[in-house]
């Protein structure tokens, strides 16, 4: 049975701080690969915040195109509505039964479990994955397997916030997603160097 990692998010902008999650995860588990899966419209967010899909899934490729095992899941950008994991998990684990699915979440959202979307049958659609940081706790009655990795504190609205500032954006995320949104002036008229 091969074995699959999800990461989702908006990756708005995709960086550095992703991929090195699903490396670490990857080799941790002895994963076959990561699959990267960007949401339509979060359920705690709205879609007039985000960059639209076409140029998030130009950049997400880019960050990922150098790594053999991760790949693009665009399952719920073909979706309509909010982006529940549940109804996504359930659709890929019936097109894909032969597949044992690890979601990968960090571990803010460990503590938030009790909230998501019909989570208790969620749990039996897949494994969940914390990746551990400091200063949260692994309290949860659902099961979650932890993994260490590296901590790199960068996010996407910190890197937007630099690129409409002006700032170095240098070393946060791949060269090649920076070209991109330099290029597409995605946040704001001049990106950071």
């Amino acid at each position: 049975m091969k074995r699959i990692g999800i990461l989702g998010g908006t990756f708005d902008p995709p960086h550095n701080g992703h991929l090195l999650i699903a490396n670490e995860v990857l080799h941790a588990l002895n994963l076959d690969e990561i699959w990267f899966m960007p949401t339509n419209i979060p359920p705690h967010k709205k879609s007039a915040d985000l960059t639209n899909n076409e140029d998030r899934v130009k950049m997400l490729s880019l960050a990922i195109s150098n790594n053999p095992s991760f790949k693009l899941q665009r399952i719920e950008l073909e979706r309509d509505g909010p982006s529940y994991t549940y109804e996504t998990m359930r659709i890929l684990k019936e097109h894909n039964p032969d597949i044992h699915f690890y979601f990968i979440i960090g571990a803010d959202m460990v503590e938030y479990l009790p909230n998501w979307y019909n989570i208790d049958e969620l749990v039996k659609v897949v494994n969940f994955v914390g990746i551990k940081r400091p200063g949260f706790t692994f309290a949860t009655k659902y099961d979650v397997t932890p993994v260490e990795a590296p901590q790199f504190d960068v996010s996407s609205s910190m890197l937007r916030k630099r690129f409409k500032e002006r700032r170095s954006t240098m070393y946060l995320l791949p060269e090649t997603v920076k070209h991109y949104i330099e290029e597409k002036s995605l946040y704001g008229p001049q990106a950071g160097s």
